[in-house]
């Protein structure tokens, strides 16, 4: 394989430029790793607040990884702490209550924006000599081989490296090219996702609200007066709520909020998401590594997708640092197998745990709704349940389980 003729060379070529890709792309520049990122989005228009409306739930292990990508300084306090999380099953008095001072002073994690998120990246993007930044592109072609990668852009450019990594998405083009066979299934649920202000501060607090069409989530953005809703709904009724007029829409979400956070109006639009299940049947392949949803996808309902996402490539950054520091291959098949053992476990625990929380929650069977509500209330009340209750605050916190060095604060 020829790199002779190529545009560009880099130890590592990252196929996608969503938060997983740019973060995975920080990481590694800031540990002096030539990367190379391929995204299709142009820079500009990402940053438009109609771009994604979407939010993310960075939990806390998740943000020591922006940390020590160099990230977390570039968002300028736009973060939402969540000290508080709270779980009730529909109009229940019986509720589960988490307050971040039981397993010390750090916060459960922070909700941010998806557009600041990526406005961040960028910024830090620009100071990463080791790292080019290719976008708008489209990859339309790759050759991976025992002698290393090389991708073809759609403009005719040419990029050659020793390994690709896949950050390209549900309909990921390099789980394609490998052959990568996947499991998966709907949920036959859509996600409504929007942002409100409200009249009464939130006081850092995040709510999930078990309905029988599905969970809506309250998730504190910064300033105290706005808060970003997940809100499920089956799929055949989510073009009824989508098509509502603003005045018909705010009355359904104050119906669903309640009185706590005072009068709530709805800003800078609504967006809706199909929601489902999805894991690869492996993560690598030659020369090939999959990450976040290239390689699993998941309902919000626990919020873990992207905190997933950035321990997978966490884990894939320290594998790839530690090969290169001694002069090996990054992309030997050794050095990918100790990334696929490190995340296939977390991972298929997680999809596991939130299937089973889709199909425990999303329904209004009587005797099922009684045992729910009966067990969180036990682990929010019984002293004896006290560790347990901890332990799932701690995972909720992303800090449970054989964590990369970036989750547990440390460099690269």
């Amino acid at each position: 394989m020829s790199v002779q003729n190529a545009d560009h060379q880099a130890d590592v070529i990252i196929v996608g430029g969503g938060l997983s890709g740019l973060t995975l792309a920080c990481a590694l520049g800031t540990a002096g790793v030539s990367t190379l990122v391929i995204d299709r989005e142009p820079a500009e228009d990402t940053l438009q607040p109609d771009f994604d409306g979407r939010t993310t739930a960075i939990a806390y292990g998740a943000g020591t990884v922006l940390m020590g990508a160099g990230v977390w300084d570039h968002l300028d306090g736009n973060v939402g702490p969540m000290l508080d999380i709270r779980v009730t099953d529909q109009s229940s008095p019986l509720f589960l209550h988490y307050d971040h001072r039981e397993v010390g002073d750090r916060p459960f994690g922070w909700i941010i924006e998806n557009r600041v998120l990526r406005h961040a990246l960028y910024r830090r993007l620009k100071q990463l000599p080791a790292v080019t930044h290719l976008a708008p592109a489209t990859v339309t072609h790759m050759e991976r081989a025992a002698s290393g990668v090389r991708v073809t852009l759609a403009d005719g450019q040419a990029a050659a490296g020793r390994l690709v990594v896949g950050a390209d998405g549900k309909k990921s083009f390099c789980r394609e090219q490998a052959g990568i066979k996947q499991i998966g299934w709907s949920y036959r649920q859509h996600a409504i996702v929007c942002t409100i202000r409200h009249t009464g501060p939130h006081g850092g607090v995040a709510v999930e609200q078990f309905l029988p069409a599905g969970p809506f989530a309250m998730l504190p953005l910064a300033g105290g007066h706005h808060t970003s809703i997940v809100w499920t709904e089956p799929s055949d009724r989510v073009d009824f709520y989508m098509n509502l007029s603003e005045e018909r829409f705010t009355e359904e979400l104050q119906l669903r909020v309640g009185d706590w956070l005072g009068d709530v109006t709805p800003v800078a639009g609504r967006w809706s998401w199909p929601l489902g299940l999805s894991h690869a049947e492996r993560y690598i392949d030659t020369r090939l590594a999959l990450v976040s949803e290239s390689a699993h996808g998941m309902h919000p309902i626990a919020g873990q997708g992207l905190n997933v996402g950035i321990r997978d490539l966490a884990a894939l950054a320290e594998v790839v640092v530690d090969a290169i520091r001694v002069g090996l291959d990054p992309g030997a098949p050794d050095v990918l197998e100790r990334y696929q053992r490190w995340r296939r476990t977390d991972t298929v625990t997680l999809l596991a745990t939130t299937d089973a929380l889709v199909r425990l929650f999303s329904n209004d069977i009587k005797p099922l709704g009684h045992a729910r509500r009966l067990g969180m209330a036990a682990i929010n009340n019984l002293a004896p349940l006290k560790p347990a209750k901890q332990f799932f605050m701690r995972h909720a916190m992303g800090i449970v389980g054989e964590l990369p060095r970036l989750v547990r604060g440390e460099a690269l």
